[in-house]
Parts: structure tokens; C-alpha cells; sequence
């Protein structure tokens, strides 16, 4: 039986191209289409669709206002539509801190280098939150996948801009070798010594990235290095968020800046991040990756994760929340051969168990952990 889907938006146009890109996939129904954010909360209750796809501006009724209703009433997955500008940056957090899961640019150009990129990861996201609504765990992923990413077009792993990284890539399913990961109930701290804390994340990660660095006490003594799979305007409003919300310095990386003990750093969106120097010494290289058939997201979790590989060695705590695909299993597992430890937020609490799966099952992460717990296990374990 397919998934049903209802469609939210004030623009029949629109309605009607998210309705016909949808059902190219057999799997997916549209049995439901929604004006305004109060036709959208009484179909809701009426047509209990699996997702939900939501405008932000609407009369009568706003996405936001409308995802508030909703969630107060009966959660359902949703899917936010937004622009890529400052005000739509804005009113999209506001979305997901109301209950929305996931979000996508409303121009579909900005999707994915092409049409047939964006029709497949529209699909592929929808889906994604349908399986998590009937608790279903994520489809296996494709042996060719798609070359929609994530608002971006592809980035070639030869950015990486050092010799290696595509033995690395070929080789990543038998570089570890502990094929078993402790119980999480374990809380006693490895003693390990640490130089910096890094996390990962993609669908589900604004609101699990909130629920961590909030919790984080002011004096960590240590850098942390984000990346969020998400567009270049959403990622200085998202790091100014987390910084009034946070007691931490919270703040988007600069190209050139030196590391400092004690601040989280989000990688800018639309663009890599790396990190060069020493562990004494880093600095940030912050930069525009050329296109090609190798497909990365940008900003890649596996291209920061394997430079801090480079300067912080095995002193890294290395963390996969929540997210759709395996961004950040190459980087995590080249961390861990450098004796990093590599944790993952547990499936119960992730939006989509896609990239912790992805650690957890290859035997890369030791440890999985819901959402609420990871600031007492990052502080005792760091401390």
C-alpha cells in the first residue's frame, strides 16, 4: 500500500508540480491538498496522512502556526518548504523548533543540479519520514545512488586536497575491525585523553544539535567542529541561534580563523569545510569544491571528519546524530583508525536512522545514545 501524503500550499501550481513528482513514485499517494495552515490542521485530523508537506506563507493560517496545531493535536511527520533567504532561514528553524522534521528549498533548482536529482531526493525524503512514522528502519541504500544532495550540486572528493582519500573511499567496509560496540548503559569513562569534539548530522539535526550544544557546559575545554547538511543562507541564522540559546561561544567557521578551546564551530553551508595545522595550532580552510561525478554533500561530513583526523589524530570524540544516507561513515571510520572514539544517537530518537545506522552497523561507533542523554555521557567522557 502506498504512503499517503498531504500537500500544503496556497499556490494550486505548486500543489499540483509536488503532487505529480510524488506519484511518479508508485509508493506515494497524494490523497489530500491544503490552501492554508487551517485546511491543512482539519485534513490532518480527517485524512491522517503519513507526511505532510508544508508552505511556510500562507493566508488564513501560516506553516508555522499550522505545525504547532498539528503537532499539539496529533504528530505527524512534516516537511517544510522554504526560500533560501535570511527571512526564510528564520522561519524555518521556527518551524522545526514547532515540530516540523525535515526541510526543502521551495525553488527546486536549488534542490539538486537538475530536475531528475531533486525529483529523486523529494522522493527519497518523503519516504524517509514515512518509514520513520510506521517505525519502519531507512531502506537500504542504493549500490548507485542518486545524485541529488542535499541543496548542492556534487563535489568531487579530490577537494579533499590530499593524496590517499580515494583508497580511503574504496576501502572504507574493511578498515575496522571491531565488529561488536559496547552497551550504552555503560557509563563508566574510557580515560582517554581528548582535543576536540566533533558531530555530525543531517535530516533531524537542528533540533537534535540544539538539544546537545544547549546542554554543554560554558567552560568546555575543548573546540567543537559541526557539520549540518544545509544551505549557505541558513547557516549563519541557524549558528546565531544556537549561540543565544547555548551557554557555549556558538558560531559559523571562517576561512583562516584560528581554533579556540571552548567555542562550536558550524561549518558554512553550500561550501567544505576543513581543518588545517596542527593540533596547537588549527586553523580553518573554508572553501568552494569544483563539481563532479564523485558525489559529497556540501558541507561533508566525511571531508571535515577525516582533516580533523589529520591534526587532532585519535583525540577526537567523534558523534553521528540523526540523518538520511551515510555522510560521515568514511570520515568517522578513518577517525577511528587513528584510535578516535565514534558514538551515534540511538534510532528511537533519530528523525531518520540513516547515518547512525550507517556507523553502528559497520562496527565504526561503540556507542549509541538517545538525543536527551548525550551532554552527561559528552561531559563525563570529556571531562
Amino acid at each position: 500500500m502506498a504512503y499517503k501524503i498531504l500537500v500544503v500550499d496556497d499556490s494550486i501550481f505548486f500543489r499540483r508540480r509536488v503532487k505529480e513528482i510524488l506519484e511518479l513514485d508508485p509508493n506515494l499517494e497524494v490523497i489530500g491538498e491544503a490552501r492554508n495552515g487551517q485546511e491543512a490542521i482539519d485534513m490532518v485530523a480527517s485524512l491522517n496522512p503519513d507526511v505532510v508537506t508544508m508552505d511556510v506563507e500562507m493566508p488564513v493560517m501560516d506553516g508555522i502556526t499550522a505545525v504547532k496545531k498539528i503537532m499539539a493535536r496529533k504528530a505527524v511527520p512534516i516537511i517544510m518548504f522554504s526560500s533560501l533567504t535570511l527571512e526564510g532561514a528564520k522561519a524555518t528553524l521556527d518551524a522545526l523548533d514547532a515540530g516540523a522534521m525535515d526541510f526543502l528549498p521551495k525553488k527546486f533548482e536549488d534542490i539538486a543540479a537538475n530536475r531528475a536529482d531533486a525529483v529523486a531526493l523529494l522522493q527519497s525524503r518523503v519516504k524517509g519520514l514515512c518509514r520513520k512514522h510506521h517505525g519502519l528502519r531507512p531502506a537500504a541504500p542504493r549500490v548507485t545512488a542518486p545524485k541529488a544532495i542535499l541543496f548542492n550540486k556534487p563535489v568531487s572528493r579530490n577537494a579533499l586536497g590530499r593524496k590517499g582519500s580515494e583508497q580511503t573511499t574504496r576501502s572504507a567496509a574493511g578498515i575496522v575491525t571491531t565488529p561488536l560496540y559496547q552497551s550504552s548503559s555503560s557509563d563508566i569513562p574510557s580515560g582517554k585523553k581528548y582535543r576536540c569534539l566533533a558531530l555530525g548530522t543531517s535530516t533531524g539535526g537542528p533540533v537534535a544539535l540544539q538539544k546537545v550544544l544547549t546542554a554543554i557546559p560554558k567552560h568546555f575545554p575543548y573546540p567543537i567542529f559541526i557539520v549540518q547538511h544545509m544551505p549557505g543562507s541558513f547557516t549563519k541564522a541557524f549558528a546565531e541561534r544556537l549561540n543565544q540559546l547555548s551557554k557555549l561561544t556558538v558560531k559559523e567557521a571562517v576561512n583562516g580563523e584560528v581554533v579556540q578551546a571552548g567555542v562550536a564551530y558550524l561549518a558554512p553551508g553550500g561550501r567544505q569545510m576543513t581543518i588545517q595545522g596542527d593540533a596547537e595550532r588549527a586553523t580553518f580552510r573554508i572553501y568552494d569544491a569544483p563539481d563532479s561525478a564523485d558525489i559529497l554533500y556540501k558541507p561533508s561530513v566525511d571531508i571535515t571528519f577525516e582533516s580533523i583526523a589529520n591534526v587532532y589524530r585519535g583525540d577526537v570524540l567523534g558523534i553521528i546524530l540523526t540523518g538520511m544516507g551515510t555522510d560521515g561513515k568514511i570520515g568517522a571510520s578513518t577517525l577511528k583508525r587513528n584510535g578516535a572514539k565514534i558514538w551515534a544517537q540511538d534510532e528511537l530518537s533519530s528523525v531518520v536512522y540513516g547515518m547512525p545506522q550507517a556507523v553502528m552497523n559497520s562496527g565504526i561507533a561503540e556507542k549509541e545514545f538517545s538525543i536527551d542523554s548525550f551532554e552527561s555521557h559528552i561531559v563525563k567522557e570529556m571531562a
